[in-house]
């Protein structure tokens, strides 16, 4: 009997993360939940079967012994979904803080690279070779909210790394595709909601979760490469 497909969802202890994780579990994946609190991760999973891997994404020896345990596991993992990141508040370039930039940086970028570096390396040297790596990215990818000098900064550098390992992953069987996300009901955006003049018009964070399961569940040979789940009326068109 074949064994069901494997996948690494980091951020899982809140937000779209922990959406997604449950989307997975109950279309019954193997799924690995990665966040920094076990306790967090363990009220995703609601006694369901995951396993639980508390870890620091910018911590590169952590992230390594935490998708090396997948791989012990389970023996293969067939995908990630790169989703661990955070914010800042809104402030103008010359108010924006070094260190929150740096911070935003090493969470949404180099977080996001030593995940998709540890899931290629595993990827790659696995038979069946190949997997598919689904990055989070965001509509300040494309288009910036006023004020959001890091995070805006940070997306768009998801973008390159989304592109950079496609190329590098295509003769490997390694797809990676990336999905950009528009007010989606989370934590997150009621925390930029209370620091935007006006309120937008929002999604249930369930689409989203169903999206990069459709993604993930994608054959073989066929990937979608960008896709852009948004509110339907969001300040997106027009905006950049």
């Amino acid at each position: 009997m074949a064994r069901p497909p494997s996948i690494i969802v980091t951020g899982a202890g809140s937000g779209i993360g922990r959406a997604t994780a449950r989307r997975f579990l109950d279309a019954g994946w193997r799924v690995a939940l990665l966040g920094r609190r076990a306790d967090i991760l363990a009220d995703t999973a609601t006694g369901r079967p995951a396993l639980i891997l508390p870890c620091d994404v910018t911590d590169e020896a952590a992230v390594d012994a935490a998708f090396d345990r997948c791989a012990a596991e389970w023996g293969r993992l067939d995908a990630l979904f790169n989703n661990a990141g955070r914010g800042a508040d809104p402030a103008l370039p010359d108010a924006m803080d070094a260190d929150t930039f740096r911070d935003v940086v090493a969470v949404n970028v180099t977080g996001m690279f030593l995940c998709a570096r540890a899931a290629f390396r595993i990827m790659r040297a696995q038979t069946p070779r190949g997997g598919r790596i689904i990055n989070n990215g965001s509509i300040a990818a494309h288009a910036p909210r006023p004020g959001s000098v890091a995070y805006t900064t940070s997306k768009h550098a998801v973008t390159g790394l989304t592109k950079s390992l496609s190329l590098d992953g295509r003769p490997f069987d390694i797809a990676c595709g990336q999905i950009d996300i528009g007010n989606a009901a989370t934590e997150l955006l009621a925390q930029v909601s209370v620091n935007s003049p006006g309120a937008e018009p929002s999604m249930d964070v369930g689409v989203v979760a169903d999206a990069v399961l459709h993604m993930a569940g994608l054959p073989r040979g066929a990937n979608v490469q960008f896709m852009t789940v948004m509110a339907t009326a969001m300040p997106f068109i027009g905006r950049g």
